[in-house]
């Protein structure tokens, strides 16, 4: 029996394992490419349609270049080099990858084309090697006729597709790192060539095939240390939502969620706000209910608030503090359940009669609880991946609806203040404002670079001035002073040529896209309270 007719267990043909894996590996490598830009560049809608375009093309080419060679080079080792030249890429992309996406973000292109370079260097050759792969195939397939031999490979490649961005999807990217990961579609790669060289085993191809399996595992070894500059990495994960890290610097530990510092923890005083901006979560305690308010004093003045829903967990920085600091009962929602896995595990978070902590999605969450609020706390937003359906009209309408008469929203935004990166932060305002009667807004970090900016809505019609908010600040005693935090007030916001949003028309992507590539400053504060600046 020769070697082009030769099939193994099942009756699959090497031809149609080398179309199936290939298959498996490209679509595998276009959701992984996902996970590996989007620390650097976002992951944006112009992400996702850089890398869809890029696999496209590098197919395209991949299929042209291949059948014009097929019918005169196409032989089973041949197939094998391609496969081992693939995974030889792999081995490229979990060793320098970091590296390669940090030296080609400085092109100078508009945001939405910045990923564009990275893309192409970083999976453009692996995935036009694998579009070699259905041409030979077809070439080596038995079938008597062109149209059959072309149909059979098309359905087997699909096939291994399919099987390819569910398993990336629903298996390996909750259950793995992004370097190992690669390493399993590498190791496919070679696992198949060697299966396609048996029983004969030339030997300087299985030479090779050895070569480019230890690159792979040694691609994977060489960065085990797990120091970066973001620290020591105490935990790191991709979930189904986002990549984790869990990262110490000194006596600072930080979580990241797709490369962005999302909450931090000083391991020595747990409860301190290390990040300047969740230190005006407390903003709305002193917009409340004050009835009393010619009182000579107020300790732990709460304003009337007595229970608190956060949508959006992180490391959970606002609602231990308002746990320790407050009688009040507080209820955080998180989409991702190792978002709260790793927030009890390394930050701390216990649930308790006054903390409770549901995983659900946000809106829908709002939509079937049947209890209302004091003050919701809206912090599920990132630098440049808003989930639209949590900033429309009829979102802030629906949090008013599980407010009671005298509630408050708060949305924790990151956005410039002005500016041409303000557009979402100039929209959201404009849309609190269409369902709220009182907006008020407080940039954390001065000046027009990207930053956390808070926006209040109230129910009441009633305007607090700042000179009122900082009169009720120095009656409260309970540990945290906000007089720098209510600096920051702004009277005015210019919402003029940006939309209101809604469930029918809300361009997120098209307002955020300013912000690509510039720079999220995140300030921090020290033991002593002293003020200063990082950069996400």
């Amino acid at each position: 029996m020769s070697a082009l007719s030769r099939r193994f267990s099942g009756g699959v043909s090497s031809p149609e394992l080398a179309v199936f894996v290939s298959g498996v590996v490209s679509m595998g490598l276009e959701i992984l490419a996902g996970r590996m830009v989007a620390p650097q560049f976002g992951s944006s809608i112009y992400t996702w349609g850089s890398i869809i375009g890029v696999f496209l093309a590098a197919l395209s080419l991949g299929y042209y270049q291949g059948g014009k060679r097929a019918s005169r080079r196409a032989t089973e080792e041949r197939l094998v080099r391609v496969l081992l030249a693939t995974g030889a890429f792999v081995a490229v992309l979990i060793l320098a990858g970091d590296l390669l996406l940090a030296g080609l973000s400085g092109f100078p292109l508009p945001p939405r084309f910045a990923s564009l370079p990275a893309v192409t260097v970083l999976f453009g050759p692996p995935t036009y090697l694998l579009g070699f792969i259905s041409p030979y195939g077809a070439e080596l397939s038995r079938k008597e006729s062109t149209g059959a031999a072309s149909g059979h490979v098309y359905a087997v490649g699909t096939i291994g597709s399919i099987v390819g961005a569910f398993g990336a999807t629903f298996l390996l990217i909750p259950s793995l790192s992004v370097s190992l990961i690669g390493l399993v579609f590498g190791l496919l790669l070679v696992g198949t060539s060697l299966v396609i060289l048996a029983p004969s085993f030339p030997r300087r191809t299985v030479l090779a095939t050895l070569v480019v399996g230890v690159l792979l595992v040694g691609a994977v070894a060489v960065p085990s240390a797990g120091y970066s500059v973001r620290g020591e990495t105490v935990y790191q994960t991709q979930t189904p939502y986002q990549e984790l890290v869990v990262a110490d610097l000194g006596d600072t530990r930080t979580l990241y969620l797709d490369g962005q510092p999302h909450s931090a923890m000083d391991l020595e005083y747990p409860n301190r706000h290390v990040f300047e901006y969740t230190r005006y979560f407390h903003v709305p305690f002193l917009l409340g209910d004050w009835r009393n308010e010619t009182t000579a004093s107020a300790p732990h003045q709460s304003g009337d608030i007595d229970r608190v829903l956060f949508i959006g967990g992180g490391g959970f920085t606002g609602p231990k503090r308002f746990v320790n600091d407050y009688n009040v009962t507080v209820d955080v929602v998180e989409i991702d359940p190792e978002v709260i896995r790793v927030a009890k595990e390394y930050f701390g978070v216990e649930e308790g009669p006054r903390l409770n902590i549901y995983n659900a999605e946000g809106r829908e969450f709002l939509r079937t609880t049947d209890r209302t609020y004091d003050l919701i706390v809206l912090d599920a937003y990132k630098k440049d991946k808003v989930p639209f359906q949590l900033t429309t009209r009829e979102f802030m309408q629906l949090t008013a609806d599980r407010l009671d008469e005298d509630g408050i929203l708060l949305a924790n935004i990151i956005s410039a203040p002005t500016g041409p990166a303000s557009q979402f932060y100039r929209a959201e305002y404009k849309t609190m404002n269409r369902v709220y009667p009182q907006v008020y807004s407080f940039p954390t970090s001065g000046g027009s670079v990207v930053q956390n900016i808070e926006v209040v809505a109230t129910k009441s019609d009633a305007r607090v001035s700042q000179a009122q908010l900082e009169a009720r600040d120095e009656r409260r005693d309970i540990g945290i002073g906000l007089s720098t935090e209510l600096a920051d007030y702004q009277a005015e916001v210019d919402t003029g040529g940006v939309p209101v949003l809604t469930d029918d028309r809300a361009p997120v992507n098209a307002l955020l896209e300013p912000m690509a590539g510039r720079r999220y400053v995140v300030s921090q504060t020290g033991p002593g309270g002293n003020v200063t600046t990082g950069t996400g």
